[in-house]
């Protein structure tokens, strides 16, 4: 397979049409019904720590981190993830997470957590979380719910609800 020439940017609000239509491929209306998607209907995702994968000018993937709370405990969701089918298993995702981990991490952000596929996410470090330890508003499968510490014992002792930071309310 070729190498593609990808560039990473810092999303920007002239972004989020294109990024809107790449969900609605990507994701379908059954997209809304997630947990996920409820945690983000008052609270907007962080611009700064969100980014788009483009091919010259094609928007060919996104990722965005939401600002939660779990518990009292500060932390970012990440998701949605997601990458144009033709250019999926290429590195575009990849790209994408270790921009947006490592962004965050700069950026002072402690701890990230994420409804997905443990085997594709464990490979970038991401561990599942112990039964009993977060809930989520809507049903969820908490097998997939997954943490990353963005500083060594970020996650000792953090346990509760997730939930939108209301200090970040639109």
């Amino acid at each position: 397979m070729t190498e593609l020439s990808l560039t990473i940017l810092t999303e920007t609000p002239k972004d989020a049409q294109a990024i809107e239509r790449l969900h609605e491929r990507t994701f379908g209306p059954g997209r809304f019904v997630l947990s996920a998607y409820r945690l983000r209907e008052h609270v907007d995702h962080l611009l700064d720590v969100s980014f788009t994968a483009r091919i010259g000018t094609l928007l060919v993937g996104s990722v965005r981190q939401l600002p939660v709370t779990i518990g009292d405990t500060p932390a970012l969701m990440l998701g949605p993830l997601t990458v144009e089918p033709p250019f999926r298993s290429r590195g575009v995702g990849r790209a994408l997470l270790e921009r947006a981990i490592n962004d965050a991490r700069a950026k002072g952000h402690r701890l990230i957590v994420l409804v997905g596929d443990e085997p594709y996410y464990a490979r970038i470090g991401f561990k599942p979380v112990p039964k009993g330890r977060m809930t989520m508003p809507g049903p969820v499968d908490y097998s997939r719910l997954l943490v990353m510490e963005l500083v060594d014992g970020a996650f000792e002792g953090v346990s509760g609800p997730i939930q939108p930071d209301w200090s970040k309310a639109i």
